[in-house]
């Protein structure tokens, strides 16, 4: 087990809670089995032992940053491509045919996530150059994937997303990078992006953008956008005319860099069409969900790390004396250990409810992606499709959100040493921040479920999800003193539907802007009840493994007892969300007389 997360956790939930290795039975992922790839995890956390975690405070010291031109980052980002594409951390789910292990998606997320665990400031630089490739195979042509995918698969070049420019931000529609057609089938590029993750270093010998631009001439709006591949530098090694033009100074992930690139700044910026014109965003949209459960990872991920660190603390810490039943300290006592103090351990316990059901919910996500993956008929591949669509924004959304909470619990574990930076709480905390501004932000995830997801193929997806949740609550009714927390689950999604039924009103009647007023708010109770069932899933599997050979009572215990902590403090504590969602009060729509002044 790695010193910053447990491994042991996240095997459970991948392998005996997911029971992910049925997906290798056959098909597509039959090469694999579960020993081989629990050894491929093994792999991976060895390598995030020894090159990843000792240098996670030394590149938030020394941050990567703009000197004369370009982008100078940590010398251990070039030893994670090279070595880190040997172990298969860009080729891991990709197909055998193109060079790829063709191993599960979740397998692949746990791996990540134990290397996000060790030093996040690493996994995103070739996580983007594994989702630029997956667009290129999926959709480029021959050509392109002839010149690019044997050097990215093996970390030679990297790859990036750029989409966000500096007039448009999240409205993709605004764009204005614009793509003229050259007589040889190319197209020259010009415009400006920002805050590119992985934009620009030295430690690969090209990097090929994934860049969003409008051909001359094509429709206003997200309709007339186009994917085009732009590589750094042309194949004959002379410049494509990408400039480096910054790098954003950040409060966190300092190791990871995040540029400003301008495109054709002296006319000679060609890139190459990637799927059909004027379907870039839908292209697009392959990696950008992909990314979403990357960034729910990251962050669940983070949470994890910080509760070992505080749990480590909370067990090495002695401070003041064991209060006795009678209300007295005993002065004649030794100090305590902090984890002894009730308060310390609600703090504790928060912080593993909220960091491994957030991992959960992420990997019930992949699970889904595997799923559709080997389903045998388009009437199946349809049915995990619209529960991955659906748990998307949840899985991005929950551990970005709730687990900066969390983090901040850490943090408080440590009382003063908490906010001191020789102690690794504060790190994280700045880490964790970005997570809910990522790939769009928490409003932007509300709004695409409750505005999106929730009503597609007329409620649909919400209705299959409920069958999946239903089926746990089944088996949690044969056990023994479960029954009340399947009842009280059951409640839970009883609420959704009448809070759907209360918002359809106004959509019905034309009222989005009321209908999604409050999406944040239905964000936060659904994920929420969908964590609830991850609990209640892990809690059925360790009760059906105590007295296995796989895993000591202790460790199984604590699942359950987790459990009990989750639907005691945190199911409850969002009851009080049904009755503002559906509160008549219309407190934040826009009126004629301004009230923030």
């Amino acid at each position: 087990m790695a010193t910053f997360i447990n491994t042991d956790t996240l095997k459970f939930q991948l392998f005996d809670v997911l029971e992910a290795d049925t997906h290798l039975k056959e098909g597509y992922f039959s090469d694999h089995d579960r020993e081989g790839l629990s050894m491929f995890l093994d792999a991976i956390t060895d390598f995030s032992e020894k090159e990843l975690f000792p240098y996670f405070q030394e590149m938030d010291e020394h941050p990567a940053h703009f000197q004369d031109g370009k982008i100078v980052t940590h010398e251990q980002v070039g030893k994670m491509f090279k070595e880190g594409a040997d172990l298969g951390i860009i080729a891991g789910p990709l197909p055998a045919e193109h060079g790829g292990l063709q191993i599960p998606l979740s397998v692949h997320t746990v791996a990540l996530a134990i290397m996000d665990a060790a030093n996040n400031s690493m996994p995103g630089y070739t996580g983007l150059t594994f989702g630029a490739l997956e667009l290129i195979l999926e959709f480029g042509s021959e050509d392109l994937i002839a010149k690019y995918s044997e050097q990215m698969i093996t970390g030679v070049f990297a790859g990036t997303m750029c989409l966000t420019e500096p007039q448009a931000g999240s409205s993709l529609s605004d764009i204005t990078t614009t793509a003229y057609p050259q007589e040889d089938g190319t197209y020259k590029i010009k415009g400006q992006k920002i805050f590119i993750s992985g934009g620009d270093h030295e430690h690969v010998d090209n990097v090929i953008h994934l860049l969003l631009a409008r051909i001359e001439g094509a429709p206003a709006g997200t309709k007339g956008i186009s994917l085009f591949t732009v590589p750094k530098y042309k194949p004959d090694g002379r410049s494509n005319d990408v400039t480096t033009a910054g790098e954003f100074l950040k409060m966190g992930q300092k190791g990871y860099c995040t540029t400003h690139l301008i495109f054709g700044e002296k006319d000679s910026c060609i890139g190459e069409l990637v799927g059909e014109k004027n379907r870039g965003l839908a292209h697009m949209f392959k990696m950008m969900n992909g990314a979403r459960i990357a960034v729910g990872r990251g962050a669940a991920a983070i949470a994890m790390a910080a509760y070992e660190a505080s749990l480590k603390y909370a067990n090495e810490r002695s401070q003041g004396r064991k209060i006795s039943d009678s209300g007295k300290k005993d002065l004649s006592q030794d100090q305590t250990l902090i984890i002894n103090h009730p308060d310390v351990r609600r703090m504790l316990l928060r912080q593993k409810a909220i960091s491994e059901g957030a991992m959960s919910l992420v990997l019930q996500a992949a699970f889904y992606h595997d799923a559709m993956t080997i389903a045998s008929d388009d009437e199946e591949r349809q049915k995990w499709h619209l529960l991955l669509e659906l748990l998307t924004p949840m899985a991005k959304t929950y551990p970005s959100e709730q687990g900066i909470s969390s983090v901040s619990d850490g943090l408080q574990v440590l009382g003063g040493y908490g906010f001191c930076s020789e102690y690794i709480l504060q790190q994280y905390f700045r880490d964790i921040r970005i997570f809910s501004l990522y790939e769009g932000t928490t409003g932007i995830q509300s709004i695409d479920l409750l505005g999106r997801k929730m009503t597609m193929k007329d409620g649909l997806a919400p209705q299959l999800l409920a069958q999946e949740i239903s089926q746990t609550m089944q088996k949690a009714q044969k056990i023994e003193g479960f029954s009340k927390y399947a009842d009280q689950l059951g409640r839970r999604l009883k609420d959704i539907v009448d809070i759907m039924q209360y918002l359809g009103q106004f959509a019905q009647r034309g009222q989005f802007n009321t209908y999604l007023a409050d999406a944040t708010l239905f964000m936060n109770y659904f994920s929420t009840v969908c964590v609830a069932w991850q609990w209640l899933k892990m809690a059925v599997k360790a009760h059906e493994m105590k007295g296995s050979s796989t895993y000591d009572d202790q460790f199984l215990d604590s699942k359950i007892h987790t459990m009990r902590y989750f639907f005691h403090y945190e199911l409850k504590a969002i009851s009080g969300l049904k009755d503002i969602i559906m509160d008549e009060a219309t407190l934040t729509l826009k009126t004629q007389q301004e009230v923030l002044i």
